[in-house]
């Protein structure tokens, strides 16, 4: 490697691209690795040829790829984060919409699954408990909404409305399938009430 031309010393010719010129510097980099000399040669020569290549750029007799004027920018590649999925749903829904925990999710559980068990063991002749037990899920699922936010007058609302909505659609049920078994006695206002109790729960548990 005594020829003082860039070229010649890294092996290529002035015609190279700049993958070829990076390729024989990374080849003869590791052939002479241990030798300190040459090592500095083929750096030298790798500097003297990529300097051409600017000088060459501003004459405009080539275009220097970036990588070349900016050798950092290749070596640094940005770092790669995993996207985190985008969340399209509505402000309206984002602010109703929980994810409770499974202790957010206990209590509810518990409280609607006594009154539900009450409900359905009882029978006929105690149809009167009907209004107690739903008086009862009505006032916990207020007070499980309202501990989430502190918004009583939101926590009555959502609650009404899924009051109104269980009645009516247990109710329906309840009257087209004339549901009626002789051990549980499920009649159609048990029923509603079953159905009640469910829409309490999922409100109570996954909005706020």
């Amino acid at each position: 490697m005594s020829d003082n031309n860039p070229y010649d010393q890294l092996g290529v010719t002035e015609e190279a691209s700049f993958d070829e010129i990076q390729d024989a510097k990374g080849r003869l980099m590791q052939k002479h690795r241990g030798n300190q000399k040459l090592l500095d040669t083929v750096e030298a020569a790798y500097d003297a040829i990529i300097m051409d290549r600017l000088r060459m750029r501003q004459e405009g007799k080539i275009k220097v790829p970036d990588r070349i004027r900016f050798p950092e920018k290749a070596s640094q590649a940005p770092p790669s984060f995993p996207q985190t999925p985008v969340n399209n749903s509505p402000e309206w829904l984002k602010r109703l919409w929980d994810t409770p925990t499974r202790e957010d999710m206990i209590w509810p559980s518990a409280v609607f699954l006594i009154l539900s068990s009450a409900t359905v063991l009882y029978t006929s002749s105690a149809e009167s408990i009907l209004p107690l037990v739903m008086a009862i899920g009505f006032g916990f699922t207020i007070y499980f909404l309202n501990r989430k936010e502190q918004q009583f007058g939101r926590a009555v609302l959502l609650t009404l409305a899924g009051l109104f909505l269980g009645v009516g659609l247990g109710s329906l049920l309840g009257n087209s399938l004339g549901i009626q078994f002789t051990n549980l006695d499920l009649t159609p206002e048990k029923l509603a009430t079953l159905v009640t109790f469910v829409l309490l729960w999922l409100i109570s548990c996954f909005l706020r």
